[in-house]
């Protein structure tokens, strides 16, 4: 379940690089970062929801806050939660 859930957020991460502006694509890619990480995390430990792996992506993302200046946290912040509703919605 993590490991297709995993695929479906990169595929649509993947499905924007040819429209995408250049902060989207910064986005992107750090999010794919992030995404893949804590579906490996679930995967050690067991984790087969969804919620909780969407769960472990935000706490990732709030603990390399100070890796991205304000506006571009508000740049992932917004593509991490259009790609978690694109996902689940499909």
């Amino acid at each position: 379940m993590i490991q297709q859930y995993e695929e479906k957020l990169l595929t649509l991460i993947d499905q924007t690089v040819e429209t995408a502006s250049d902060d989207e694509l910064f986005a992107g890619g750090y999010l794919r970062g992030h995404i893949s990480l804590s579906a490996a995390k679930c995967e050690l430990e067991g984790i087969a929801n969804v919620t909780q792996m969407n769960d472990l992506v935000e706490k990732s993302l709030a603990d390399a806050q100070t890796e991205l200046a304000p506006a571009d946290q508000v740049i992932v912040k917004a593509m991490w939660d259009q790609l978690q509703q694109s996902a689940l919605s499909s």
